[in-house]
């Protein structure tokens, strides 16, 4: 029969009494048979292939996308080298004159 409890002088009426951890009762029995034991195991072991093959799906979709997002990236580019519009500079010398503004929009390409 539990003592009646009064109110602690902390003032804290919600604290529960402590009980040390020796008499905390045992959830888990010490011994078990070995069916049991066996049965234990081939479900760990079902458990363990499952959450495996799980990982490889999700690791075969994340491969999926990375490949289809560098795939889009080729595409792109492509598409916008073709839509380039280019003029060859066949005279060297109007380099020199242009601005330096201007020069950042050159860009060097072989053109065959």
């Amino acid at each position: 029969m539990k003592t009646p409890r009064g109110k602690p002088k902390s003032g804290r009426f919600w604290k529960g009494e402590k009980t040390p951890f020796t008499s905390m009762k045992q959830v888990k029995s010490l011994k078990s048979s070995w069916k049991e034991k066996m049965q234990v195991r081939v479900e760990r072991k079902n458990l363990l292939a499952y959450e495996s093959e799980l990982k490889a799906i999700k690791q075969k979709e994340i491969e999926e996308a990375k490949r289809k997002r560098e795939e889009k990236r080729k595409r792109k580019e492509e598409n916008q080298k073709k839509s380039e519009i280019v003029q060859v500079i066949r005279k060297t010398a109007k380099l020199k004159r242009m601005s330096k503004k201007q020069l950042r929009n050159i860009k060097k390409a072989d053109t065959n």
